[in-house]
């Protein structure tokens, strides 16, 4: 059975988390997370616009 996450187990996660990395590394962890997501989401993006091009160029 599938069950979500409840208010208990995340701040059981959120402990684990800030025991295993320290206070001041988790800004730096979800700095460059969101820097990753950002360029991986571009790059998706670009690839979509490229494949849209060579749709409507004539062969």
């Amino acid at each position: 059975m599938l069950r979500s996450i409840g208010p208990t187990e995340l701040l059981i996660i959120l402990v684990v988390v800030v025991l295993l990395f320290g206070g001041k590394k988790i800004p730096e962890l979800a700095k460059g997370l969101g820097e990753g997501l950002r360029n991986f989401k571009g790059a998706v993006k670009s690839e979509d616009e490229e494949a849209a091009l060579k749709d409507k160029k004539p062969v």
